[in-house]
């Protein structure tokens, strides 16, 4: 309106010349015939400038996120197809693309725009090796730390490193106390003395029948114990602590229930129960499938209700599968990415990974639903992560699933002195740390 009214007063303004200087009439024609080629051009360069501009806000109208995974398939398609529903209204889509050997292809593409993800999803784990790479920005340079307030704060932890927040949590997994309610007798003790007492009672080994089985020398099946202690494989400073005398303390305690669990191997011990000659197995939800097809009568209690000699309860690591942003994405379209996460904190996707997949949602909002409070196994791991550690993520512990698990198996398998392997392979710990550096 503005515009068109302006070239009317030129006009005028013109015509008011031509009446009162006839003298320079011919000047005057030449002049008004400028100006009006002048004023057309200037229309079509704006009307042009306003054609591109509504090009470019219908492009932005739309958007896509790539995010790479390296996990179940049909879980990531829950997420794709919630968080799509969430973010329909925002014209933006989310595209779930699987990498084998994740890490390795962050390490090649994280910094490249075109070729690589906008964000991943995977095991907490592997986050401090990210972001020494230099590829991720913490999530709260796009989202408001209070914005996590409805996650369990377990899987809040465990997106943290050196201070800031770079994780997403989705969800997590823990171990379980699992058991078949046909052959387990009575309830199932509140105390760890109490269980070994029942599996004293009830394991024939000459038989091959076993009250309990557990991986008793894998470590993270044995951070139940270590961590309920007090004490560590490593600490947050990258210091190992295989001999420290808390860990020392579990390692002994677990080494009379590993002498009746058979060889604590994962095939052996998962043949035993799902075959039915052993009552009850340390595990998680990677073991239900399994034991469906078995046919077994599945019972779940959560370790947080058995308690050490201590008097504290068993504190299983956890792993939590989360969601990262690279630095680019936040340069690039820093708005789509606020609302991808948004998206991912909605409840409704919580619910959908319960009902679908099994998944213990990070949004603690997602157990008011009432088919996601009548799943046991679920429900257990929700209040099992009241006492869970989130596994280290910081690099240094990629170096010392070896040295632990050769500690327990010199002692579990082999019957070495407690004392003397911790310190043996201690250095062990501290020599592969120092050649990483």
């Amino acid at each position: 309106m503005k515009k068109g009214l302006s070239v009317f007063l030129c006009a005028a303004m013109v015509t008011g010349t031509l009446a009162g200087c006839s003298s320079v009439s011919s000047n005057t024609s030449e002049q008004q015939k400028e100006n009006t080629e002048n004023t057309q051009n200037t229309e079509n360069k704006e009307n042009t400038k306003d054609t591109q501009n509504t090009k470019v806000t219908e492009k932005m109208e739309s958007a896509s996120v790539k995010i790479w995974h390296d996990g179940d398939e049909a879980i990531m398609k829950t997420i794709q197809d919630t968080v799509n529903k969430t973010l329909e209204k925002n014209k933006i889509s989310v595209t779930f693309e699987k990498k084998t050997g994740l890490t390795d292809q962050i390490k090649l593409y994280g910094n490249d725009a075109e070729n690589g993800p906008d964000m991943y999803l995977y095991a907490h784990d592997s986050l401090g090796t990210f972001v020494e790479m230099g590829v991720l920005a913490p999530i709260t340079d796009v989202i408001g730390k209070e914005e996590l307030e409805p996650l369990l704060p377990m899987t809040v932890e465990a997106g943290v490193y050196k201070e800031k927040q770079y994780l997403l949590p989705v969800y997590f997994e823990t171990l379980l106390f699992m058991y078949n309610k046909d052959l387990w007798q009575g309830d199932i003790p509140d105390t760890a003395d109490g269980i070994y007492d029942y599996m004293k009672a009830n394991t024939d080994t000459a038989n091959g029948t076993y009250a309990l089985v557990n991986q008793h020398s894998t470590a993270y099946n044995v951070s139940p114990f270590i961590n309920g202690f007090g004490g560590y494989i490593i600490n947050e400073k990258g210091e190992p602590g295989l001999n420290v005398k808390e860990t020392k303390e579990a390692i002994t305690y677990n080494k009379k229930f590993a002498e009746l669990e058979a060889d604590g191997d994962y095939n052996t011990v998962t043949t035993l129960f799902n075959d039915k000659k052993a009552a009850a197995i340390i595990g998680g939800p990677w073991l239900v499938s399994g034991i469906k097809d078995a046919g077994i009568n599945l019972g779940i209690k959560s370790l947080s209700d058995i308690k050490l000699p201590n008097g504290k309860a068993l504190a299983p690591y956890a792993g939590i599968q989360g969601v990262g942003v690279m630095e680019h994405a936040v340069k690039d379209k820093k708005d789509v990415i606020g609302k991808v996460l948004t998206a991912m904190l909605d409840v409704n996707l919580g619910i959908a990974l319960a009902k679908d997949s099994n998944c213990a949602p990070a949004n603690e909002k997602a157990y008011d639903d009432p088919d996601v409070a009548g799943n046991e196994m679920i429900t257990a791991m929700k209040k099992t992560a009241q006492t869970a550690q989130p596994m280290p993520n910081i690099p240094e512990m990629s170096v010392m699933w070896g040295p632990a698990e050769s500690l327990l198996a010199a002692v579990n398998k082999s019957g070495e002195d407690v004392d003397q392997a911790a310190d043996k392979y201690q250095k062990e710990a501290e020599s592969a740390i120092s050649d990483m550096k």
